[in-house]
């Protein structure tokens, strides 16, 4: 009944710039935390980017200062800006995020099919 789409990843060169989109649909009273993972080849999936409902932001050591994370709660929506994006960059990015049901007011986590970004040296 909730499905989290997103979309935005791409082909760019190093130092350039990217922006990825988580967008939530379905039976969705509010969402919570929202947090942004990639998967690099060969590599376990990482945290890099957190946002609370409130906009507060965290992020993993190797994009800080690099990537932010915003959204929009009226559409249900993450956004991670890359920028000055490193071969090392490249991996397939996932949203997660948690979901309060419009009926029941629980609580479940939910991931989404995830975006590929590569970066060029």
């Amino acid at each position: 009944q909730v499905q989290l789409v997103e979309s935005g990843g791409g082909l760019v060169q190093a130092g350039g710039s990217l922006g990825l989109s988580c967008a939530a649909s379905g039976s969705i009273f509010s969402i919570n935390a929202m947090d942004w993972y990639r998967q690099a080849p060969g590599k376990q999936r990482e945290l890099i980017a957190g946002i609370t409902s409130g906009g507060g932001t965290n992020y993993a050591d190797s994009v800080k200062g690099r990537f932010t994370f915003s959204r929009d709660n009226a559409k249900n929506t993450g956004y991670l800006q890359m920028n000055t994006l490193k071969p090392e960059d490249t991996a397939v990015y996932y949203c997660n995020a948690a979901v309060v049901a419009l009926a029941s007011r629980s609580v479940r986590y939910y991931w989404g099919q995830g975006t590929q970004v590569t970066v060029s040296s």
